[in-house]
């Protein structure tokens, strides 16, 4: 990412990044004001507690896939409207179809829903998640896709696909969830679709931190614009090898970080930080 085209005409890789602070999202709502360092995405049917239709389970894929090649936005709040996060699937508009579609359709949706959750942890953005209220089902799963999640205390957090007779490997529930709670309160969790509550995913590690509700969107966003403002290239090789160190080894892990530390050490960012050390200033972050 870059925070601006300059230069683009000079430089082919710049040249295929886009601004997105102007993006007009269709089933949900998107904005990214100001500089559009920070974009918040607010999920907008609050009549059922924010729910995903096909449509929007589409647009967020492909959105969170498109941020890869952002000029502008540097990180990410996912949110919901009025006091809730998501309620999961649509129970009329996606659940319902479901029961009356065919094995390979089934499969095709089961891999969408997979790849948005892939669309958002390769985003090199750092993705904050503002939980209030009602995060179930696939919204407990784009929740526990975030690299961050901020929670409330009437917050309820439940993974309910056994409570419409499917398993609980849904969408990447089985590998992330024990990486983030344990295997044990996982397993618990996934099997029985019971609710988490907002002190137990605080003490579990599920939540960052728990503020309240009419603070959680001002310090989300407060968040993102402080880890927009900082080394944000870094962040997203951090963020990157957050990802690939889930399956390696000792020697692979030490080799991977060894060259990704020596690769931010080779950037502009590196030097101005060290720079702005010694001459006792903020240090201003570009990103190359």
């Amino acid at each position: 990412m870059t925070g601006s085209n300059d230069g683009a005409k000079d430089n082919a890789m710049q040249a295929q990044r886009r601004p997105f602070a102007g993006y007009s999202a269709r089933y949900f709502r998107f904005a990214a004001p100001g500089d559009g360092r920070v974009a918040t995405i607010t999920l907008n049917r609050p009549e059922k507690k924010n729910p995903l239709t096909f449509e929007s389970y589409c647009e967020l894929k492909d959105l969170f896939g498109a941020l890869r090649q952002a000029s502008d936005v540097r990180a990410v709040v996912l949110t919901g409207e009025a006091g809730n996060f998501c309620s999961g699937g649509d129970v009329y508009e996606i659940i319902e179809p479901l029961t009356r579609m065919s094995a390979p359709d089934l499969l095709a949706f089961t891999r969408m829903t997979g790849d948005l959750i892939k669309a958002i942890r390769l985003a090199p953005q750092p993705v904050i998640a503002a939980i209030d209220g009602v995060c179930t089902g696939a919204g407990a799963m784009l929740a526990l896709a975030a690299d961050i999640r901020l929670g409330t205390e009437r917050a309820k957090t439940a993974f309910l696909f056994t409570r419409v007779g499917l398993a609980g490997a849904d969408m990447g529930a089985c590998g992330l969830l024990p990486r983030m709670i344990g295997q044990g309160r996982a397993t618990e969790l996934l099997l029985t679709g019971r609710t988490m509550t907002a002190d137990e995913g605080a003490a579990w590690g599920f939540y960052n931190a728990l503020v309240s509700p009419d603070a959680i969107l001002v310090e989300a966003q407060a968040l993102a614009r402080s880890l927009a403002d900082g080394p944000w290239f870094a962040h997203g090789i951090t963020k990157t090898m957050l990802n690939q160190e889930m399956a390696m080894g000792l020697d692979q892990m030490l080799e991977a970080e060894a060259q990704a530390q020596a690769l931010c050490m080779m950037t502009g960012d590196f030097k101005r930080a060290f720079e702005a050390f010694s001459a006792k200033r903020k240090p201003v972050f570009m990103g190359n």
